[in-house]
């Protein structure tokens, strides 16, 4: 038996590809496999980021003894969960039901028909600390699938059932002030940010109470927002050298990150602190945004124009070594500077072995010394090693960083994060998208194999639609349509939403998960590009669908406000009689006067704002009817089509959309 992971165009599957383990991918292949030769499945789920993950590929995947025992008694199916986010979210509800917590590497063991009947996450190769040994846990399911083996079909059975029960639809309906008082019981007023550590970005929740001060003039709820960014973007988590987050911070202190960079993250960052600038001003907001977008493109763009997934945490096999500094590096880098920089950046064994990550606590004294100083330090690090880059292009996560560079890009007055994100959103359209179906991932500008989840198709049509606003073509207008036309075809079902489509791979039970994690869930971006796209149209067909898509979502917001947070702020614009904005240029959105008036559009209005620009007799029901005023490009601010008289100064705009200040 050989592993076949060498085909895969997942980089995650192909760094097993000489693992000695017989890995095969998910396929109805493996599954025939071990039924035919009637041995349960080992299911080994993680992501190229991941750092336990390759501390368990080291001690047990590249063990010869170990493959040989999984090769004799199982059939070894490896998966990586940003390929397959259906199965990984199977199968972590199973984990998550059967031992109380969840994570990665998630390893499970299944019957032949797909049924979980043992769960885990990282088992050690020897055991300790009363954790049993890798090769322990396979002796014993070995034992007990020969001699038991009526005790384990049950247990997967009833596992099935109980999980795959379909879940009502949240009745509910959402109290955003309420939501509010339940994050600030939950806010760390000293560190900031929800919780206590490991301390994850909360940047859907951030959204959130950004959206909610806008509408309402809540203090606190901004307060909140520009604690925690600040301490965020000031600590160890954000690369104070090259722009960028951390996954999370492991203290709670925003001081040493888990060092993988995702882009999700980087996507989601980059759009709270554009929002932030927009309500505040602070310089601190705008520098980390232009700094985080600049990041996008430099380390994370690949040749085809699309964005990787992420930079792995370890270099060299160390955790964190292209981005921690001793204080005898610092001196012999920059000589005199460095007792400077040492204080400045709390260069004081904050990490391991005497190493420190750079924060950035407070603004330097000199910002010229500083830009001087972090160029050096930045050249510097670029002569090690550099960390491992997973670069499949993953269609949700280009789609919100598509979102996020095209806000930034109008805002900030940057037309080459625009020209970023038409990039990426070109890479998708041309290579994932066929008849109509998306496909999740791609590599080198091949497509992959896998489906298109609900989270896929939401994301890149709200990117869609945000770059007809940004650039006036209308054509992402017909991707976007066509898109959420097809998750009304394929992904509800008896009046609830699915996050596999109808015609999509069977698996054991259809997954439907309303909580906004890490990423926003599928079913909360379904309510945003809806919503969007209704105010484009005003169809109600489709308002109909955003409305059924966040009453998925009203139970978690109620009873947990921090995993709903992009739930919250689409509630919180529907909860502000949502405006649109039909811009009509001269020729593109990029001429000079429709360009500044898109300027006021973008920062001025309420985020979720749905925004179209384009020359007259665009294709957008939005635009219909509405042109130019003296020849020149004017701007019409509606209500459920319904609009006031059309501007042509941006001052005058802006005086629209921001009445009392």
């Amino acid at each position: 038996m050989a592993n076949e992971l060498g085909r895969s165009t997942s980089p995650y599957l192909r760094q097993h590809a000489d693992n000695p383990v017989a890995w095969r991918e998910w396929s109805e292949r493996a599954f025939a496999e071990a039924r035919e030769r009637d041995v349960p499945i080992f299911l080994s789920v993680g992501y190229s980021a991941c750092h336990w993950c390759h501390v368990m590929a080291h001690e047990s995947f590249e063990d010869a003894e170990t493959a040989a025992y999984l090769g004799a008694h199982f059939v070894s199916v490896k998966v990586d969960r940003e390929e397959r986010p259906d199965v990984d979210a199977i199968y972590m509800s199973a984990t998550v039901a059967m031992t109380g917590q969840g994570g990665w590497p998630m390893s499970v063991f299944l019957t032949p028909a797909g049924e979980p009947f043992f769960c885990g996450t990282y088992f050690p190769k020897d055991s300790r600390g009363g954790m049993a040994s890798f090769r322990q846990v396979l002796e014993a399911i070995t034992d007990a699938w020969q001699n038991r083996r009526e005790q384990l079909d049950g247990i997967g059975k009833r596992v099935v059932e109980q999980l795959g029960a379909q879940q009502p639809a949240g009745e509910e309906a959402f109290d955003l002030d309420r939501a509010v008082e339940l994050l600030k019981t939950d806010f760390d007023p000293v560190d900031a940010g929800f919780g206590r550590a490991p301390k994850f970005p909360p940047s859907m929740v951030l959204d959130f109470l950004l959206r909610h001060h806008r509408r309402t003039g809540d203090e606190d709820a901004l307060a909140m927002v520009a604690h925690t960014c600040d301490r965020m973007a000031r600590g160890g988590m954000y690369d104070q050298l090259a722009g960028g987050f951390a996954r999370y911070s492991v203290d709670g202190q925003w001081i040493v990150p888990h060092f993988e960079k995702m882009l999700y993250d980087n996507a989601l960052l980059l759009d709270v602190y554009t929002h932030w600038w927009t309500l505040s001003g602070d310089p601190l907001a705008r520098r980390v945004a232009e700094e985080t977008a600049d990041f996008l493109l430099a380390e994370l763009r690949t040749p085809e124009g699309g964005f990787a997934s992420a930079l792995d945490a370890d270099t060299e096999g160390e955790e964190g070594k292209y981005y921690v500094w001793t204080p005898d590096e610092l001196r012999q880098v920059l000589g005199d500077e460095a007792d400077w920089v040492i204080s400045l950046c709390d260069v004081t064994g904050t990490f391991e072995h005497g190493t420190s990550v750079l924060q950035l606590r407070q603004d330097p004294d000199d910002v010229e010394r500083w830009g001087r100083v972090r160029s050096v330090l930045a050249r510097a690090r670029s002569a090690r090693t550099y960390p491992g880059r997973d670069d499949k292009v993953v269609a949700a996560w280009n789609g919100l960083a598509v979102t996020a560079l095209a806000r930034a890009g109008v805002v900030f007055d940057r037309p080459q994060y625009v020209e970023g994100a038409v990039g990426a959103a070109r890479l998708i359209r041309d290579v994932h998208v066929e008849g109509g179906r998306l496909y999740r991932t791609s590599r080198d500008g091949v497509r992959g194999s896998a489906d298109g989840v609900l989270e896929d198709y939401a994301a890149f049509a709200q990117g869609c639609l945000t770059l007809l606003g940004a650039t006036g073509d209308d054509g992402w207008f017909r991707v976007a349509e066509g898109l959420l036309d097809r998750v009304l075809e394929q992904f509800v079902a008896d009046g609830a939403y699915f996050d596999t489509a109808a015609d999509a791979e069977q698996l054991v039970w259809r997954p439907q998960d309303a909580t906004d994690n890490a990423t926003p869930s599928g079913v909360s971006l379904a309510a945003e590009a809806f919503t969007t796209l209704a105010s484009l149209t005003g169809s109600e067909r489709y308002e109909a669908a955003a409305q059924q898509a966040l009453n998925a979502s009203a139970t978690i917001a109620a009873r947990a406000p921090r995993f709903a947070g992009r739930a919250l702020a689409i509630a919180d614009t529907i909860a502000g009689a949502p405006l649109e904005i039909a811009i009509v240029t001269t020729a593109s959105a990029a001429e000079p006067a429709g360009w500044e008036l898109l300027r006021v559009a973008f920062a001025d209005a309420p985020w979720g704002t749905a925004i179209a620009s384009g020359a007259p007799g665009a294709e957008v029901p939005l635009m219909a009817g509405r042109g130019l005023i003296g020849g020149v490009a004017a701007a019409y601010v509606c209500q459920k089509f319904t609009c006031r008289l059309p501007v042509t100064l941006p001052e005058h705009l802006r005086r629209e959309l921001r009445p009392a200040d």
